[in-house]
């Protein structure tokens, strides 16, 4: 394998960064992930901290140079940053279980697979051009399919920020797996969270990452989403991915992964221990609802506490 990866993250106008990222490789295999806590706490900071271990833990230990089942992998491995965040909340006796969004993409063969929870998102970008992007588990995208609300409502609409997805939640997460993606050399993943893509423009973010290398298009998108959105910015973190050829000219952020050694593996993610995985349920309209209003009062909760402080 051969690509470029750049990653940066910006607290915003918030006190504390309660977003995550990081990335890790083998020989033959490349996992990015990025992690978006929520609430107005040190909670969610919590979540996305102990998701980030457990799924950089149990990539490191399947990679073996490469994951065998790429899907079941992704899955299993959500399910158990689930099931880990509610053991320490037991273990360290809060008060409440801290939350967390969550999207990965798992690289090997040429063949990327992506999973999210939530709101964080993946782009993968080819030409200046969208070829997928991952749809958020928002009430405003459920409607959106539904046909009960028009796509042009995505930035107005009063339930745009509600989400009914996300790990550490009461009931299990729903995992969703995208369809498999052939790479070409120049394609582009970005993975970010809601504090870049709720400022940015999808078109706007394809146009950066397609003028600029990633080197330069993260920061600068960054640096756009935080003057834009002023002293009320969320936490804005971004981590790219170039697929590069192997007749491509080396740059200073190049990684080629075929002279490691079979057992090796590079990561950025601090490593933790696994617990087993269990299995999904799928949430129903009374579900989601239930969902999103415990969501949102545990984040009304944290925000109490906040300004209290």
């Amino acid at each position: 394998m051969k690509f470029s990866v750049f990653q940066e993250s910006h607290i915003g106008g918030r006190k504390i960064n309660q977003d995550r990222m990081g990335y890790s490789f083998t020989r033959d295999a490349l996992l990015l992930l990025l992690v978006d806590g929520m609430g107005g706490h040190l909670h969610g900071e919590i979540a996305a901290t102990v998701a980030m271990q457990m799924v950089g833990s149990l990539f490191q230990q399947n990679a073996k140079p490469y994951v065998k089942k790429p899907e079941q992998f992704l899955e299993d491995s959500f399910f158990a940053a689930h099931r880990e965040i509610h053991r320490y909340r037991v273990v360290n006796n809060l008060s409440e279980t801290p939350r967390t969004t969550i999207v990965a993409c798992l690289i090997q063969h040429n063949t990327a697979f992506w999973a999210h929870c939530g709101d964080s998102r993946l782009y993968w970008m080819r030409d200046g051009q969208i070829l997928a992007r991952t749809r958020d588990h928002s009430r405003i995208e459920t409607l959106i399919a539904q046909g009960r609300a028009d796509p042009s409502e995505r930035a107005t609409h009063p339930d745009r920020n509600k989400l009914f997805n996300c790990l550490g939640a009461p009931n299990m997460p729903i995992v969703e797996i995208s369809r498999r993606a052939s790479l070409q050399a120049g394609d582009v993943m970005l993975l970010c969270s809601d504090g870049l893509w709720g400022v940015l423009p999808d078109h706007l973010l394809a146009q950066c990452l397609q003028n600029n290398t990633i080197v330069r298009a993260v920061p600068e998108l960054i640096s756009t989403a935080t003057g834009i959105a002023g002293k009320n910015s969320d936490n804005v973190t971004a981590l790219a991915m170039m697929w590069e050829s192997d007749a491509s000219a080396d740059g200073p952020n190049t990684i080629t992964t075929n002279i490691l050694p079979v057992g090796a593996v590079t990561t950025t993610i601090q490593s933790a221990h696994p617990t087993e995985p269990d299995s999904a349920e799928s949430y129903d309209e009374r579900e989601i609802e239930k969902a999103i209003e415990e969501i949102r009062g545990a984040i009304e909760k944290s925000s109490r506490i906040t300004s209290r402080n």
